[in-house]
């Protein structure tokens, strides 16, 4: 006797999801707090003062480049949207997780209307990071972020207005995307998103977080 459509659903779901979430270590097990793999290099930062709170700093190109995050150092991609931006950023982390050898999560949030739901179940999975790509996530962001000052958020190619210590963003001119309540920036460019500026974007970003120079914006 054949099983119900919806039961061979839910088993295909179910499956999906374990396959997710079968690489690398058990996440469930205890974890070192990670910290970098080399030093950043001259002009990623003023070494005579820590950027203030929502500070945007403008390292120099390449100043990044020597920093590398530790062994299983646990990621979850939190993604919404199929614009060609989003997608190139989406690749863009993917390509640094394969040449770091980052144990690399990713959850596609298919409605906007989920994306708290998948915020929530991005932090239950007890990531070191979660890495933000999709401007429909920045609002929701900006809900969550400031009741979970524990766990670190990246935000690629956009800014939350007001993000609080765990929430670093790395942005350029072209990108800035910081909320429906502002609107798209006037300088907002979609071909601004190549793959040369989304790789930086993520290793710069990352090279930051593992310096603890978090709570503010990196501008390319």
């Amino acid at each position: 006797m054949r099983p119900p459509l919806r039961a061979v659903a839910m088993l295909a779901a179910t499956a999906a999801l374990v396959t997710a979430c079968s690489s690398g270590d058990d996440w469930s097990q205890p974890h070192p707090t990670p910290s970098a793999v080399g030093a950043l290099g001259p002009g990623f930062v003023d070494p005579s003062t820590t950027p203030a709170p929502e500070a945007t700093i403008t390292p120099k190109p390449g100043s990044w480049a020597g920093v590398h995050p530790p062994k299983d150092y646990r990621v979850v991609l939190l993604t919404v949207g199929d614009d060609n931006p989003t997608k190139a950023l989406v690749t863009a982390v993917k390509d640094w997780a394969d040449d770091e050898h980052v144990d690399l999560r990713t959850i596609v949030v298919g409605n906007p209307q989920d994306a708290l739901a998948s915020i929530s179940k991005a932090r239950e999975m007890g990531p070191d990071l979660i890495v933000s790509a999709g401007n429909d996530l920045i609002d929701p962001l900006a809900l969550v972020t400031p009741n979970h000052l524990d766990e670190q958020f990246l935000v690629v190619g956009a800014e939350l207005a007001e993000p609080t210590h765990n929430v670093t963003s790395v942005d350029w001119e072209g990108a800035s995307f910081r909320g429906e309540g502002l609107g798209m920036s006037s300088t907002y460019d979609p071909n601004s998103f190549t793959a040369e500026r989304c790789g930086a974007a993520i290793r710069a970003g990352v090279a930051a977080v593992l310096n603890n120079l978090t709570g503010i914006v990196v501008w390319l």
